[in-house]
């Protein structure tokens, strides 16, 4: 098993905190303020108007139902929403969760995940508020495709702390850009999806390590049916509540097998490179599960600056459904 470096017990981003509760009329305040003077890349975003608004819907026949992706202005494009056969597979109840995309640099006993921290969705003082401090730079979606581009706000908002640790960045929206390029449908399984992200790292950056969260999934509370994929074997097999990471895709399904979802990367080779592996938790308290996908980078001298982009396959569907895609993919 790969011991993850996210922190036990659950971080703030993975439940609510109702310590936060009061920052949601402030968290408005500062959406206002980024919106302003948000630049990268040489693009400013003077003002809200000029963002793509961020609601979108895309849709394409699954079986016996049809796949329904929904993002929304308030979490600046991330995912809040997928559903099939009458069943929402995502929570999405503050800027933490969804089916998003993260990054963290530097990472060390003394310097959390949480303390430098660009999340596609916002940042902790968002909340469960209706704006997001990530920018929202460009949307399209058309049918089954779905295509964003995001600067990331950091998580915790400078002089914020992390299990007691303090925040390294020194501003509220980073520089760190997250493409996506998310297709519903994959070869001849309609049920898959084909999800692919960058993450730009700014040429000013300096870093010797690199955590990669490429896709991460929260679910209700329903999908308690924790399994692995085996590729021994082509089964899936019970899975541990762990937490933590390990080789294997991992999968969430409902108790009775109805409903499940289950993340796979392809091979892809990159230098100074691991991953990659796959975490699960389960936060009973906090009525939510969560999966992920991470990749990560080291280099003793400095890590490249730019993009660094991975891809990952989604299965949606029956837990058999899910465990035919996977058998397939990994047989390749």
């Amino acid at each position: 098993m790969v011991k993850s470096t996210k922190h036990q017990p659950p971080r703030t981003r993975e439940h609510p905190n109702t310590k936060l509760q009061a920052y949601a009329s402030r968290a408005a305040f500062f959406w206002g303020l980024k919106c302003l003077w948000c630049l990268v890349l040489g693009v400013w975003c003077f003002n809200a108007a000029a963002q793509p608004s961020g609601d979108s819907v895309i849709r394409y026949p699954a079986g016996k139902s049809e796949i329904v992706i929904t993002t929304t202005a308030r979490l600046a494009g991330a995912i809040h929403s997928l559903t099939w056969d009458g069943r929402e597979f995502i929570n999405s109840a503050d800027h933490g969760r969804q089916l998003q995309s993260a990054c963290s640099f530097d990472n060390s006993p003394t310097a959390n995940a949480e303390t430098f921290n660009p999340t596609e969705a916002g940042s902790r003082r968002d909340h469960i508020g209706t704006n997001s401090t990530s920018c929202l730079l460009k949307l399209s979606a058309k049918e089954n495709h779905l295509q964003t581009r995001t600067q990331m706000a950091f998580w915790l908002a400078p002089g914020e702390k992390s299990e007691g640790q303090l925040a390294r960045n020194t501003n509220t929206l980073s520089d760190y850009v997250l493409t996506k390029d998310v297709s519903i449908g994959y070869k001849q399984w309609p049920q898959a999806l084909d999800y692919r992200v960058t993450f730009t790292v700014p040429t000013n950056a300096t870093h010797t390590s690199a955590q990669f969260e490429a896709l991460t999934g929260y679910m209700p509370p329903e999908f308690d049916a924790f399994w692995q994929f085996n590729p021994k074997t082509q089964k899936l097999e019970p899975l541990s509540d762990g937490p933590g990471e390990i080789k294997n895709p991992v999968v969430l399904a409902t108790e009775d097998g109805k409903h499940a979802m289950g993340i796979f990367s392809p091979p892809q080779s990159q230098p100074n490179t691991t991953g990659p592996s796959y975490g699960r938790w389960r936060f009973k308290e906090h009525e939510v599960m969560k999966w992920n996908c991470v990749f990560r980078v080291h280099d003793a001298n400095e890590i490249r600056t730019g993009d660094y982009s991975y891809r990952m396959l989604v299965a949606v569907g029956t837990r058999l459904q899910v465990e035919l895609m996977l058998t397939e993919w990994m047989s390749r």
